[in-house]
């Protein structure tokens, strides 16, 4: 019989500026391992390049970050290595495979995934998936949810309820 992944109760979090999700990146960032896979979820415009940019500072990555839309993964350094993929224009998930996607996801880096429901059947079944959207009524407010698929993710998810309601 397969193991089953079960997701427990999402974390969900709400931003009001830009700085603001990018400060919610860089608060996850002290709790992630190598190997973790982040897969970002929302529509354009949602936040995911903001948060990627503050997951990146969080782990002490001195470059500037952006969407690697057009080159479809770039790798940064930092306390660990930083693969921030946005697979946006991919036609179909088997693309991925010229980017050796593997070496990537089971790597010595944290994986951090824009549009990953566009790669849903090669995502690792262990993953945190964060969804990003965009509130109708206000520009720059977000509505931030971390679901934990997989032992590992929700002791994260629950550090980072605490990081979240305390301030730090």
């Amino acid at each position: 019989m397969e193991n089953i992944v079960a997701q427990r109760e999402p974390l969900m979090v709400e931003t009001f500026s830009p700085a603001g999700t990018a400060a919610l990146g860089e608060k996850l960032a002290p709790l992630l391992q190598a190997g973790d896979i982040l897969c970002l979820n929302g529509d354009l415009g949602a936040g995911k390049t903001s948060f990627s940019q503050g997951v990146a500072l969080g782990l002490g990555v001195r470059d500037h970050v952006t969407s690697p839309t057009f080159t479809l993964i770039n790798e940064y350094q930092g306390r660990l290595p930083l693969y921030h993929f946005d697979v946006y224009r991919l036609e179909v998930p088997e693309d991925m495979e010229d980017l050796g996607y593997e070496e990537y996801f089971y790597g010595s880096g944290v994986c951090l995934i824009e549009w990953a429901n566009k790669i849903e059947p090669l995502l690792p079944r262990e993953r945190l998936v964060i969804t990003l959207t965009r509130e109708e009524t206000a520009e720059d407010r977000r509505r931030i949810t971390f679901s934990s698929l997989g032992e590992r993710y929700q002791p994260l998810v629950e550090e980072l309820s605490k990081l979240v309601r305390t301030g730090n």
